[in-house]
């Protein structure tokens, strides 16, 4: 989130897409109801069904799933067609202005520099802006530039118009356009829109792009760094937030570093690459610390064995061949190519896409361990469970071990939320059985670990027996131990640089800010974007302070906030160039006459004068925000449609002729899955998989009171589909895809319809997620037995939200 869940109760329109919050986050989504009851916000859903959030929402609008960016760039086509846009924003607060180069190019589909032996665009030098002898990007700020983005970006959008999105999307051109209406009115610098997505978006093979575009629609209506605005992600799981924060994917780092690939052997070059300077005059690009977030966190993992003299351990980190995400590891199992593999806190027999390929992958591994409090589908993949586990336990050479493990309520320690907010939790009872935490086992295994290679020796044991393990209790750290080590102390005193008598901190004491961190070694923090929680005055993240000065619900001192208990990012933006709130009513910062100040902590630096003309995007070399994406995303620059790897047209209708850009040229496809594509012909039926209020994803089926009001799976299916196929609600239906069937009861509701896409009726078929073989609930299918194995082209995020499936009467 770019805001925070209290700060929905600011925005005057609101649009829900690619989520169900009322459904999946019905918490959080009472801030909705505080928008709508209290500042008379207009709820806009646009969703493949009419959800209950579509059932309290002022105006829906249907869109068939897979479509999201011809929708969202029709949207940018009506906003820049009928200058429906915050201009002093974007002019000075993104790239519009910037010229591109003459050599970037857009064709049928595809961008300059594309490999299609490789299936990726090898060369993206074309992508980027043009420079000055200085070095610095040109720019043109009458816009007039054929060259510049604002034109690039007309012209590239022109394509997406009202009746394309009927066409793609069957989305009915009047309710598109009511829509359009209702966003553009928060182009006003006295009005606000925000945006709320969750995985609706991210599942998809092209579920960045959707993301990204959304973003742009944001900017071009000034809502990005204002109260009641943002880009708001609502994340599924408590703690989904922190789990990125602190780098748990394969390819990153704590607070979103990247490990360096094989080629970075070079240390300095692999530095230099990530800190980023400043592509304009006088702009910040943060990133240029990078030296100094990177060294402090070594320092916390190895302590003293990192040093300058061995580049703080870099040859200590792995270097990265390709990314290790879940769709290549359970490609590595069905190959041969693993050993071992550690679950820890995961379900990816009923999480991941194409059951019966994961299955097979985890039946050739030689060990798979399990650290879970309950007993999943993952630990038992080697049992028979009949029909809706049928295997042959004496043909799988796994041997399993279960590492049962606390929960969340036995347990005390952060958890960050949708909001980045920090909030410090206790124990509320204490463990079954031989029950550990998650850090008591880790840490057992290191310890053991460490103490072979001390032993035994290896090939290079230093990243091992060098790790810096100074914990009271080695075998189980607390985790207060651990949320000091997050934060980060200084290893010797940090003096001011501007004032070296001045003393910022002394030699052993918690560091208040990442503003104190060297790349000299006389700091540690083991993620940057932490360092404030708990600092030499305690732990911010219990913080239980819910005074709000400010009335927008800037409760500053309940809990911690990264980054610095900041709560609404790029904030600077909420002010006009001359440091004047953009909306008095809704101020968040603005400049008194020498400092920026407000209800918020300043997402800029704190004495930077207005007339110096200093963007807002501080992450940014550019110091503004990108709508052309000069070195981000693997598609291109701007987002372009592609359709889910099972279409159910068969072709992009935006590129009909070229079958090479009917699905995105860059996503994540293995060969050997190429074959359990599916067709139209073969399964005609369009289908999405989705939450519930009552389950609480794998978990809650184990769970009587939730067993009770949700006891037995289902399938949504519209009565046009149901008349179709000859089913009344109750009947149970075989639901099958290339990869395999489930069985379910019919659910025949009003609320899913068919879309007229291209003259041809498309059904859509809801499948909730939460069955499986184990637990108290009725036992029932998988409903990743029917996903494809195929993931977005930067996350490798699986697409769950839009496959082919063909529904028949059990």
């Amino acid at each position: 989130m770019t805001n925070h869940w209290v700060d929905i109760k600011n925005a005057d329109v609101i649009l829900v897409m690619g989520g169900n919050a009322a459904e999946a986050h019905p918490c959080g989504f009472k801030w909705v109801t505080e928008a709508k009851a209290h500042n008379k916000a207009r709820l806009l859903v646009v969703d493949p069904r009419f959800t209950r959030t579509a059932s309290v929402a002022d105006y829906y609008a249907p869109i068939r799933t897979g479509s999201d960016i011809v929708f969202l760039g029709g949207v940018i086509n009506y906003l820049l067609t009928n200058d429906k846009i915050q201009h002093e924003y974007v002019r000075n607060y993104t790239d519009m202005p910037f010229i591109v180069r003459e050599d970037f190019a857009f064709e049928d589909g595809l961008y300059s520099g594309y490999d299609a032996e490789k299936r990726a665009y090898a060369d993206k030098s074309s992508w980027d802006y043009e420079r000055g002898d200085d070095g610095y990007v040109k720019v043109d700020m009458t816009l007039q530039h054929p060259r510049c983005v604002y034109n690039l970006m007309k012209a590239h959008y022109a394509r997406y118009t009202p009746e394309m999105v009927e066409k793609a999307c069957g989305t009915p051109k009047e309710k598109f356009l009511t829509v359009c209406e209702m966003l553009a009115s928060t182009a006003s610098p006295d009005r606000a829109g925000t945006i709320l997505y969750a995985l609706g978006w991210t599942h998809h093979s092209i579920g960045s792009q959707i993301i990204r575009t959304g973003a742009m629609v944001q900017l071009l209506l000034g809502n990005i760094g204002i109260a009641g605005g943002g880009m708001n992600a609502l994340r599924g799981h408590s703690n989904i937030q922190g789990l990125t924060d602190l780098g748990l994917m394969s390819n990153l780092l704590p607070g979103y570093m990247t490990l360096p690939m094989e080629g970075e052997q070079d240390y300095e070059a692999y530095i230099d690459k990530r800190a980023q300077k400043p592509l304009r005059p006088n702009q910040l690009s943060y990133w240029k610390n990078y030296r100094a977030f990177y060294v402090s966190m070594m320092k916390s993992w190895w302590g003293k064995a990192a040093t300058a003299e061995n580049n703080w351990g870099y040859d200590y980190l792995p270097k990265l061949d390709k990314s290790y995400d879940l769709l290549q590891a359970i490609e590595l199992m069905a190959q041969g190519k693993m050993n071992g593999y550690i679950l820890q806190g995961f379900n990816p027999l009923a999480a991941a896409p194409n059951k019966a390929k994961v299955g097979a992958g985890l039946a050739k591994l030689k060990f798979l361990v399990v650290m879970d409090p309950l007993a999943t589908e993952s630990s038992e993949f080697w049992r028979n469970f009949g029909e809706h586990n049928d295997v042959d336990p004496t043909k799988i050479q796994t041997e399993v071990f279960r590492l049962p493990t606390t929960c969340f309520a036995e347990e005390q320690g952060s958890l960050t939320n949708s909001s980045r907010w920090l909030q410090w939790h206790w124990q509320g009872a204490e463990p079954p059985y031989e029950a550990r935490s998650d850090i008591e086992i880790m840490s057992g295994l290191f310890l053991r670990m460490r103490k072979a290679y001390q032993a035994e020796g290896g090939k290079y044991p230093d990243p091992i027996v060098n790790l810096d393990w100074p914990y009271i209790e080695p075998e189980s750290p607390l985790p207060e131990e651990l949320a000091k080590e997050f934060n980060g102390r200084a290893l010797a005193d940090i003096t001011d640089p501007k004032d070296p008598t001045k003393i910022l901190a002394k030699k052993g004491e918690q560091l208040p800010s990442f503003a104190l961190l060297r790349d000299d070694g006389t700091t540690s923090s083991g993620c940057w974007i932490y360092c404030g929680a708990w600092t030499q005055a305690g732990n911010q993240m219990a913080r239980r302070d819910n005074a709000d000065p400010s009335g927008l619900g800037q409760t500053l001192n309940w809990s911690w906030a990264w980054p610095v208990n900041r709560r609404i990012l790029y904030n600077r933006a909420s002010a006009a160039p001359d440091g004047r709130p953009f909306d008095a009513r809704r101020k968040l910062i603005g400049w008194n006459g020498s400092a920026w100040s407000g209800f918020d902590v300043p997402d800029y630096k704190v004495d930077e004068p207005p007339e110096n003309g200093m963007g807002p995007f501080i992450m940014n070399p550019e110091g503004v925000a990108r709508f052309f994406s000069r070195d981000g995303l693997n598609e291109g620059p701007f987002p372009e449609h592609y359709e889910p790897f099972e279409t159910p047209i068969g072709h992009n209708p935006l590129h009909p002729n070229n079958a090479q850009v009917t699905s995105s040229p860059v996503a994540r496809v293995f060969a050997d899955d190429r074959a359990d594509f599916g067709t139209a012909a073969e399964f005609p039926h369009t289908a999405t998989t989705y939450r519930l209020t009552e389950h609480f994803h794998y978990w809650t089926k184990h769970a009587r009171l939730n067993a009770i009001i949700q006891p037995e799976q289902f399938v949504e299916i519209g009565e046009d589909l149901a008349r179709e196929v000859g089913v009344v609600a109750g009947d149970r239906v075989r639901v099958s895809s290339k990869r395999g069937h489930i069985e379910a009861v019919a659910l025949v509701t009003k609320r899913i319809k068919p879309l007229m896409i291209e003259g041809k009726k498309v059904q859509t078929v809801g499948v909730p997620i939460h069955w499986g073989f184990k637990g108290i609930a009725k036992p029932g299918y998988i409903a990743n037995t029917l996903t494809p194995s195929v993931g977005d082209g930067n996350s490798q995020t699986p697409e769950f939200k839009s496959f082919l499936v063909k529904v028949e009467k059990a």
